[in-house]
């Protein structure tokens, strides 16, 4: 069980892994716009394949030192039964994931990309339902409609006059929703059996395996990035998979899981504001307001049902 001695301390923990998460959505547009954050330096755009495959790849080679070092090669090993769902999560829950969450910001901006990818838990929970795995509340039918109505302002289907977003980062952000929904569903068992580090080392293997297959390494030599480039994308991969995942996991001593889950819903506030005041995205007052009822009703579905005691999922963000 969790140590509720610090409850303080793990809602520090774990906003500070929101903030991380956020400056790395601000640095992946920076990526490829072209723009880095020291005034007077630019950055030749990084495609989202590249950034998807080096913060996997990167994030894996250091985890897996670490943890040999801490642990050894004897408490990492895992049974052959579980590396399908283990090489099923890398792929379709992270790789996926994290590629069209980046073309999503690519695209279109930060703010549009993590909302509609941070829906996740409202098609968690309509798949549940559908399964006849849970009865929603009336709280909970609300949030889906608070949910879709905030979708519709962000994107801007209503009453924002001449206002367009780009169809293919649109659909590149709900394909990204669709898939965290898909690694929530699919990890529950893994987490119920290994620790979360473990789970991390061999899901970001799976995915940084897969892409590898699907961008070999003559490929990426071909692309010609330069040193500085290399560089970028190996503190990328540090700033937004290992220091706010350490963080996160660090704040799980001291608060449920469920409660961490809602903390971490300060990531997209985050990432939008930093957004703004490092790259000038500056959102609609509509867009805003969709970006509010969003956030509500993932906060409303992700809180655990009195009857049941636990909240529809339990799984870390994986931005």
């Amino acid at each position: 069980m969790p140590n509720r001695a610090h409850p303080v301390r793990g809602y520090l923990y774990i906003a500070s892994a929101a903030f991380l998460w956020g400056i790395a959505a601000t640095l992946g547009r920076a990526a490829f716009t072209g723009k880095l954050l020291p005034p007077g330096q630019t950055l030749h755009p990084i495609d989202p394949l590249i950034l998807s495959q080096s913060r996997t790849t990167f994030s894996f080679l250091v985890l897996l030192l670490g943890l040999l070092v801490l642990r050894g090669w004897r408490r990492l090993r895992l049974p052959a039964t579980d590396f399908g769902r283990m090489f099923l999560l890398g792929i379709l829950g992270v790789a996926v994931s994290n590629y069209f969450y980046y073309l999503a910001i690519q695209r279109t901006n930060v703010a549009t990309a993590i909302i509609l990818q941070y829906t996740a838990p409202v098609w968690v929970l309509v798949y549940t339902v559908a399964r006849g795995r849970q009865k929603p509340t009336l709280y909970q039918v609300l949030a889906v409609a608070l949910a879709l109505a905030g979708i519709a302002l962000v994107i801007g289907i209503f009453g924002a006059s001449g206002f367009r977003l780009d169809t293919i980062g649109v659909i590149a952000a709900t394909l990204a929703a669709f898939s965290f929904a898909f690694y929530n569903v699919g990890g529950h068992s893994v987490l119920a059996r290994y620790d979360r580090w473990t789970v991390l080392l061999y899901v970001i293997f799976s995915a940084a395996l897969f892409w590898i297959i699907v961008n070999p390494p003559w490929k990426i030599a071909a692309a010609q990035y330069s040193g500085g480039q290399w560089l970028f994308l190996f503190v990328f991969s540090l700033i937004s998979v290992l220091a706010p995942f350490s963080l996160y996991f660090a704040g799980l001593q001291h608060l449920q899981p469920t409660r961490a889950i809602i903390v971490s819903c300060l990531e997209p506030v985050f990432s939008i504001v930093i957004a703004a005041v490092a790259l000038g995205e500056v959102m609609r007052p509509l867009q805003m307001t969709g970006i509010v009822l969003v956030l509500v009703a993932i906060m409303v579905v992700q809180m655990p049902d009195r009857k049941l005691r636990e909240a529809v999922t339990i799984i870390e963000p994986m931005e």
